[in-house]
Order: structure tokens, then C-alpha cells, then sequence
């Protein structure tokens, strides 16, 4: 499993193991530099006394010549100094010698034809080693925790020009013209570097936000002088006393479609004037006046498809009716997409509009959404079903930006028995989120997607 940490957490981390190491290293150099001399000091030892107690002139009495914790042995030796059976078998020099499980050192040597053998119990060394092991230890365990310790000193410091450069890079001013420079802040290291490289990606954002805000605004405006003339010249048309009914259809369709535009137009422009911040009031209106305007306008190419077309109004329950106006470009843009949506998506069955105190839904029985796709659904040029040929893609995206503009929140649900609904609220904060859910929740509707 990928565990991912914070680039402190990994410094610490990396301290602590450099540190681990090269602890254990000395600890383990430590242990085996004492145990290698403490064998040759005892080679010595034993030696040395081994030699002095055969240099006696008298063998007496042997048992009481060698050191304390020693023990002395001769293959021709009387009493406590005879050489018994298990001692026999040891060859010539220094070694290791076990009596049961107690553990001697051994120093074996031949003078003539007579062995000898000196002993020397291991139980203080053994003492002496557990005391060493644990000192090491300990001091070990004190290394570790004290590297963790300065490793986290160390990383605050390391990290903090590097925390303060990402505060100030998620900073959202950063991307207005008269942000201040990142890079004079700090010193000509590597986070100098990385300051002065953000400052460069930063300007080139900057720079290509204002070639898409000029270009949004100038596309916006130019295209109101066409769609005028397009809107005239359907009204002339339509004054014209031989138009057959089949070519007045045209015209109405014609009509339709430009002020489809023109409203598209407006809304594109109101956005790229606000920036983000919320939009100037401008017209306002109230939900049943947009609701009736498009519903006016929606109503025959919805029903020429063979579908029911429904509008209703209902309250719920414990909510005072309230006669609010909202801004009327925005929310016509919103409920226009809408309905476009679902006229696009529906074959058969119905297109239903409900109208509350403050939001609305559009539901339709057209072919839904999966739900793996519903969460995209509010992404630039992400279309529901591929297979048909019209539009961008661009319906429910714009829909999503005004809502977060005018902290509005849609709601995407499926119906069980197919289609969508999306359920918009003109509310914010925890109202909004809980008049979306009561109407999901009294439709019975399933697979619940908020984009705010």
C-alpha cells in the first residue's frame, strides 16, 4: 500500500532513520570492540596466571595459588588438583569450556608429559556484558528519540519558507494583476528558485485569464449586433402577410433560436465581468414570472416531440410563501439549460417543472445518466450520451458556474424508474442543502450528486 506523507513527515522520517543506523552501528562496534578485547585480556590473564602458578617452586597445596573465581587442574595432581575426565579431552591453548550450564574460560598447556588446565568461571563477565547491553541500549533508544526530536526542530524550520510560499501560492489574490512578486520574499536558494518560477507560471495565468476575459467580453458584445438583426428581421418576417405556416414555422424556430442566443450571450458576458465575485443585480424577477417565460417558450417543441410538458407550483410544508426576485438573466440561463437538457435527453413520457418557495426542479423520463458519469456531468464538454449528434456539452457546466456564482446550490438525483432530475435551491448554507434533500426524499429519487 502507497503510504503517503508530508514532505516534513518524510524529512523526520529520514532523520530518524539516517540516525537509527548509525546508532545501531556503533552500538553493534561497541558490543563486539568489548567482547574482542575482553577475549584477549583474558587469554592474557589466564596465561599470565596460569605461568606464574607453574613457576612455583612447590606444587603444595595448588588449590589455594590461583586467583579468585580460577580454578586449577593437573593430570597427575592429588586431591582437588586432579584433572577429572571432561577436562582430559581439552586440546592445548585458550578456549571455551562448559560444566553443566555454567561456562568457564579454559587455558590448557603441556609441560613435559604433564597437562595442566586453569579455569575461570564466566559468570562475572556474563554480569559485566548484560550491564554493557544495556547501557548500549538504552543509549540507543536515546539517540533514536532525540534524532526524532531534532529531525521535527529541524524539519519546522527546513519546511517553513516552503509552507509560507504555498500559503501564499493558494492565496487567491495571487492571480489578480496587482498581486505583489513571491520571489523577493525570499533568499536566492532553492525555494527562491521555486517562488520565482511561480511568480512566472502565475503571470503566464494572468495573462491568459485576461486574453479569455477580453475574448469572452469581446465575442459577447460583438454578437449582440447579428442576433439583434436576426431577432428584427423574425419579427418583419413574421408581420409578412404570404408566409405559408410551414415557412412561419421556420421563422418561429429561427426567433427561438436567437433569443436562445442572446440569452446565452448575456450570461457569458455577466460572467466574465464578475471575475468570480458575485454578479451585479441588474433585472430581477421572480421564479413563477422565469418559469411562465420559458414554459411559454418551451411548450410546443416539447410537446411537437410527443411529450407531456408539466408546470407546478407547490409549498413545503412549515415554509411561509415569500415573493423573492432573484437575478433574472442568471436564473432564466439556469432553468433554460435545464429544460434544454431534458427536451435533448427525452424520447417518451414527460418533462415535469416544480416550483417551491425558493428553488425548482426539471425532471424528465428521458434516458439518465449513469452513475459513474453523474459527478462529470458539471465538467466542460462532458455530454451524457455520445450517440447524438447536437451540442457541446457546455449546458450543465455553465448552470454550475452560476449557481457557485450566486451561492446557489443544483442537485443531481436519478429517478428509480429512469431519468434525471436536478433540483436547483436558491438558498445557501445548511437550508439549501436541506430543501434539496426533502424534495429527493418525497420524489424517491436515488443517487444524489451536489455541486454548489
Amino acid at each position: 500500500m502507497d503510504i503517503k506523507h508530508s514532505l516534513k513527515q518524510r524529512i523526520v522520517i529520514v532523520f530518524a532513520l539516517m540516525s537509527t543506523l548509525v546508532a545501531g552501528v556503533f552500538a553493534v562496534g561497541i558490543i563486539a570492540t568489548v567482547h574482542v578485547v575482553e577475549k584477549r585480556l583474558t587469554i592474557i590473564s589466564l596465561g599470565g596466571n596460569l605461568h606464574r602458578i607453574l613457576a612455583q617452586d612447590s606444587i603444595d597445596d595448588w588449590r589455594h595459588r590461583p586467583e579468585k573465581g580460577e580454578l586449577f587442574y593437573a593430570d597427575d595432581g592429588v586431591g582437588d588438583v586432579a584433572m577429572s575426565d571432561d577436562l582430559k579431552g581439552l586440546q592445548p591453548g585458550f578456549q571455551e569450556f562448559y560444566r553443566g550450564k555454567r561456562a568457564y574460560y579454559a587455558m590448557v598447556t603441556t609441560v613435559g608429559e604433564r597437562r595442566y588446565v586453569l579455569l575461570r568461571d564466566q559468570r562475572k563477565f556474563e554480569k559485566r556484558e548484560r550491564i554493557l547491553f544495556g547501557v548500549v541500549l538504552i543509549g540507543f533508544v536515546l539517540s533514536v528519540l532525540l534524532a526524532i526530536l531534532l529531525g521535527r526542530l529541524l524539519a519546522s524550520r527546513v519546511m517553513a519558507p516552503v509552507s509560507r510560499l504555498a500559503g501564499q501560492v493558494r492565496h487567491r489574490d495571487q492571480l489578480l494583476e496587482l498581486a505583489p512578486v513571491l520571489a523577493g520574499d525570499y533568499a536566492d536558494d532553492e525555494v527562491g528558485a521555486l517562488a520565482k518560477s511561480f511568480d512566472e507560471t502565475l503571470g503566464r495565468l494572468r495573462e491568459a485569464l485576461g486574453r479569455e476575459k477580453l475574448f469572452t467580453s469581446d465575442v459577447s458584445h460583438e454578437l449582440r449586433t447579428p442576433l439583434m438583426v436576426l431577432a428584427t428581421s423574425c419579427e418583419l418576417l413574421m408581420d409578412y402577410p404570404q408566409l405559408d405556416e410551414r415557412s412561419r414555422a421556420q421563422v418561429q424556430r429561427i426567433s427561438k433560436a436567437t433569443a436562445g442566443m442572446n440569452q446565452l450571450v448575456e450570461t457569458f458576458l455577466l460572467l466574465a465581468r464578475t471575475e468570480g465575485r458575485n454578479a451585479p443585480q441588474g433585472q430581477r424577477a421572480g421564479l413563477e414570472q422565469i418559469a411562465d417565460e420559458l414554459a411559454e417558450t418551451w411548450r410546443r417543441p416539447i410537446e411537437e416531440k410527443g411529450l407531456t410538458f408539466i408546470v407546478q407550483a407547490e409549498s413545503r410544508p412549515h415554509r411561509a410563501h415569500s415573493q423573492k426576485t432573484y437575478n433574472a438573466p442568471l436564473l432564466r440561463s439556469v432553468m433554460g439549460n435545464l429544460l434544454r437538457n431534458a427536451w435533448h435527453y427525452t424520447d417518451q413520457g414527460f418533462i415535469r417543472v416544480t416550483l417551491w418557495d425558493d428553488g425548482f426542479s426539471v425532471e424528465d423520463s428521458g434516458i439518465g445518466i449513469p452513475l459513474e458519469k453523474q459527478q462529470a456531468m458539471f465538467q466542460p464538454f462532458v455530454r451524457g450520451d455520445e450517440q447524438r449528434g447536437e451540442g457541446l456539452g457546455l449546458g450543465l457546466s455553465l448552470v454550475q458556474r452560476i449557481c457557485a456564482n450566486q451561492h446557489w446550490q443544483v442537485t443531481l438525483a436519478s429517478r428509480p424508474s429512469g431519468g434525471c432530475c436536478f433540483t436547483v435551491t436558491l438558498q445557501e448554507g445548511e437550508l439549501a442543502v436541506g430543501a434539496a434533500c426533502f424534495l429527493l426524499e418525497e420524489a424517491g429519487l436515488v443517487a444524489i450528486v451536489s455541486v454548489s
